[in-house]
């Protein structure tokens, strides 16, 4: 069960590394996750929002994702700070 108490520590640290490169996981099925580099841009109370950097060297363009914070703490998708090699789960 996830408690309140959980969301704001997941909350606090997504809060502390806003504006710092993260590697973003994301499972998307059966045995299959995707990874990617971006930014953590701004936190909300239900959300926080990543802008993920290009896939591509060829193309320039950002994508802005949203997530819940249920999301990490369903282990949905799993961030690792890449300046501290901090995992936020």
């Amino acid at each position: 069960m996830i408690e309140k108490s959980d969301i704001q520590r997941v909350k606090d640290l997504l809060t502390q590394n806003i504006g710092k490169q993260i590697r973003l996981s994301a499972k998307k099925g059966r045995k299959r996750v995707i990874m990617r580099h971006g930014i953590i841009k701004e936190t909300y109370p239900s959300i926080f929002i990543v802008v993920l950097n290009s896939i591509s060297e060829f193309a320039t363009t950002e994508r802005t994702v949203s997530f819940s914070y249920a999301d990490l703490l369903t282990k949905s998708i799993e961030i690792t700070v890449l300046d501290t090699k901090q995992v936020i789960q």
